[in-house]
């Protein structure tokens, strides 16, 4: 089959001579990729601050597809069925997954595909865990829809807008307008904050997050804690400073615009050190917070998207055939000048 993988730094191929993957576990399904997405993950593996990620490795852990076989020991989904495949695999069984922490599953899931093991940008993939780990498309969601809840709708959700505990009335900070960060303005809204200000670099994305519903979007020169302070509802600066991009200076802004007593949650993946002032924070009683996403709101979120309460529609901007997959990743990594928010791959 084809599919893409890695080989270090800065190099990845797109080819057909990978082979098909097989049941090899009694739980295992392999499903058919009907869509597929790049995450900006992948873009941090491919600048190799991920080294777990081996040579030859098939990227990718978003996508939607049909179940073409199941182990024996699969009950819940059949051949046949459509399903979104999870970007976290939960073995069900470890104290984590039966808190429903499954980011952090010691019996073998967590986050593997595309990591540990082979991932699903390829036309077939081998999923583990199959009845914890795929889930069932409701009638009427689109493979383009249930794509985004893979991972960035669950991600911004949960590390976002949970672990920084939004509430009504809440100025939320959100620092980095990509994906992630307009997926966080999305579900940040279920909660009635009083004020979302969004910050980015880029203009085309300050536009997006306009759009997505950000009260006030900042450049990043003018995301000062003093302007922060001035849009506060109390004069005290951000409730909550979600960060959502990964690198330092994103994450040392957060820390400074949010308020005494507020919460800094930390979504992006980080490659290298950030500085942690906490000569500043200590005093002002500030809660950090970082996570890998469990999924554990997945099926909440594909319910709202079924019955109409979460609106997906204008975050995919581009769109290819599952052989453009080269193309694909160049648009995705070059954001800026393409205005790519998610990209999305269909099989054709």
């Amino acid at each position: 089959m084809k599919a893409l993988t890695y080989h270090g730094p800065g190099r990845r191929t797109w080819g057909g001579d990978v082979p098909d993957p097989v049941v090899r576990d009694p739980e295992d399904a392999v499903v058919r990729v009907d869509a597929v997405t790049i995450c900006g993950t992948d873009l941090h593996i491919l600048r190799g601050d991920v080294p777990e990620v081996t040579q030859g490795r098939i990227l990718g852990h978003e996508a939607v597809g049909t179940v073409t076989e199941t182990g024996p020991g699969v009950r819940t989904v059949a051949v046949g069925d459509r399903v979104l495949i999870s970007c976290i695999s939960a073995c069900g069984r470890c104290a984590y997954c039966r808190a429903g922490t499954y980011g952090q599953c010691t019996g073998g899931g967590g986050w593997i595909l595309g990591h540990l093991i082979d991932g699903c940008q390829a036309e077939y993939v081998r999923t583990p865990f199959a009845d914890s780990s795929l889930h069932k498309l409701p009638e009427g969601v689109t493979d383009e829809d249930a794509l985004l809840l893979a991972d960035i709708l669950p991600t911004s959700y949960e590390v976002g807008v949970r672990n920084g505990r939004v509430g009504p009335g809440d100025t939320v900070a959100i620092v980095g307008a990509g994906p992630i960060g307009l997926a966080a303005i999305i579900t940040a809204h279920l909660y009635s904050p009083s004020r979302i200000i969004a910050v980015d670099l880029a203009r085309s994305r300050l536009d997006a997050a306009e759009r997505f519903g950000a009260d006030t979007v900042l450049t990043t020169a003018e995301a000062t804690p003093e302007a922060v302070r001035e849009l506060s509802r109390d004069g005290l600066g951000a409730d909550v400073a979600i960060e959502a991009v990964g690198v330092p200076e994103t994450f040392e802004l957060c820390a400074r615009l949010v308020r005494p007593g507020g919460r800094v949650a930390n979504v992006g993946v980080h490659g290298k050190p950030a500085v942690l002032h906490l000569e500043d924070l200590w005093i002002r009683d500030v809660t950090i917070t970082t996570g890998l996403v469990d999924t554990h709101s997945t099926p909440l979120l594909l319910d709202m998207l079924a019955v109409g309460r979460l609106d997906v529609s204008g975050l995919v901007t581009h769109r290819f055939g599952l052989d453009e997959m080269q193309d694909a990743y160049d648009v995705f990594a070059d954001a800026g000048d393409t205005g790519a928010l998610k990209v999305a791959l269909f099989r054709t």
